[in-house]
């Protein structure tokens, strides 16, 4: 287990397991649910949260890097999402997370292959949503704003100005930090939201409102 689940475990005094599966491999995601199965018996609740990217200029990707980060990004939410919906469905219902970005809004040169791969995680959630809801499972995806994180860490990096325009785009005044998504993730994964579904919510410090 790792530290997290280490973590979860001591403050909320529930049992925690933790799986490794590579989610660009199909198998490892039935064994991990099938894992999960034998361990809980159901599975409430699916966060699809895997994510990385690939930084060049669009006409210099390799159509392996372009299939590596729509592979992870997109195509492992699709297989995780299926992979827990015969359970969902028979034991009455469920809540499906998806994690998207700004980029699931907005253009971004530098980035082409996650930018498209974000794009596509909120028509699948929508698309989803619409197939499953007489299941009873809601299918709902949360738009992170620029959240401090070891991703926007390299992306800083990367660009030297990024940190400033972020700063002056945002009204809130500041990075997000992880724990501002606990809210909408607890929301989407409770009972509040059992007539909420194919939302793609930005949880962004005002973002993708500003001018």
């Amino acid at each position: 287990m790792d530290a997290a689940g280490k973590e979860m475990e001591k403050e909320f005094k529930v049992p925690v397991m933790g799986v490794e599966v590579d989610v660009s491999q199909e198998q490892q995601i039935h064994e991990m649910v099938q894992k999960v199965l034998q361990e809980f018996g159901r599975i409430d609740v699916l966060v699809n949260n895997a994510g990385i990217s690939i930084r060049k200029k669009p006409q210099d990707y390799l159509l392996s890097e372009w299939d590596e980060v729509l592979t992870v990004n997109l195509r492992s939410a699709f297989l995780c999402s299926q992979a827990v919906y015969s359970t969902m469905k028979l034991q009455g219902g469920g809540k499906i997370i998806n994690i998207g970005s700004m980029t699931s809004i907005f253009g971004y040169g530098p980035s082409i292959p996650y930018a498209t791969s974000k794009g596509g995680i909120v028509q699948l959630t929508r698309s989803l949503a619409v197939a499953w809801a007489s299941d009873n499972i809601q299918v709902n995806a949360i738009l992170p704003g620029w959240i401090d994180t070891e991703l926007t860490q390299r992306a800083r990096k990367a660009l030297p100005d990024l940190h400033d325009r972020v700063l002056s785009r945002t009204p809130a005044g500041r990075w997000g930090e992880p724990a501002d998504l606990g809210g909408a993730a607890v929301f989407f994964a409770s009972n509040a939201s059992d007539y909420l579904t194919g939302v793609a919510l930005p949880v962004d410090g005002g973002f993708s409102v500003m001018l």
